[in-house]
């Protein structure tokens, strides 16, 4: 009985095991993220201008957590930073330049995901339909890109790492004959909500087979066992 015992909890560690490797799990949608997520905080950039440019880098917080926002400053002439798109009663996240990234990095306070709305806007900082391009990286090398087709204001997109947040990239997709600007609103810093590993179906499948071929074997030498000594 003890060496089923051993021989089962090994095959279960080994599976167990098997998921501990650097991933970024992809939410597109707020309640699923806030679900896989602790201590969120959020940064509703209520206080960027929307009359004048500001400079890149900015240095911002979400709830307790820390953070930095970067244009890839890509401008021919020179000019650089963010636009404070949106209304007085409801301001966003943009660059001054269509073609700039923005980089959300150098977190404080532990951070393993980071999710916010991502959608275009135009040139005077109102909403204008668009597609929008996400890439995050973690601490442990993992990278995933998403990219949001028909982004509208309420267009959704989180990331959870089982490291830290490295960074996420922010780009918008220029259409042909026009330009559109990447544009954040209600940017979520958050950690990852611990959580025991599940193994997927198929590992489940393989350690029941495990299970039951170990517990043949015991049951017959057991029977051989009663056999030999009749």
């Amino acid at each position: 009985m003890r060496k089923l015992t051993i021989a089962a909890a090994l095959l279960a560690s080994a599976a167990f095991g098997s998921t501990a490797q650097a991933a970024i799990t992809v939410y597109t949608t707020q309640e699923a993220f806030l679900a896989a997520t602790t201590a969120a905080g959020t940064d509703a950039f209520e206080n960027l201008s929307i009359t004048t440019p500001t400079e890149s880098p900015i240095t911002r917080t979400a709830g307790s957590y820390g953070y930095t926002a970067t244009t890839s400053n890509l401008s021919p002439d020179g000019s650089t930073g963010f636009y404070g798109a949106g209304s007085t009663a409801d301001r966003w996240l943009s660059t001054n330049y269509a073609l700039d990234t923005v980089t959300f990095g150098s977190f404080t306070g532990s951070v393993s995901a980071l999710g916010g709305l991502f959608f275009t806007s135009n040139i005077a900082g109102a909403y204008a339909p668009g597609a929008v391009t996400l890439t995050a990286t973690d601490s442990l090398g993992a990278t995933v890109t998403q990219t949001i087709i028909a982004s509208t204001t309420s267009s959704f997109l989180g990331f959870v790492s089982n490291g830290s947040m490295s960074n996420v990239t922010l780009a918008s997709i220029q259409p042909a004959g026009s330009s559109i600007w990447p544009t954040a609103n209600n940017l979520t810093l958050a950690r990852a909500a611990a959580a025991p590993a599940v193994p997927e179906p198929a590992t489940w499948a393989m350690m029941l087979v495990g299970f039951g071929m170990i517990g043949a074997t015991a049951r017959y030498r057991r029977r051989t066992t009663k056999i030999a000594y009749a």
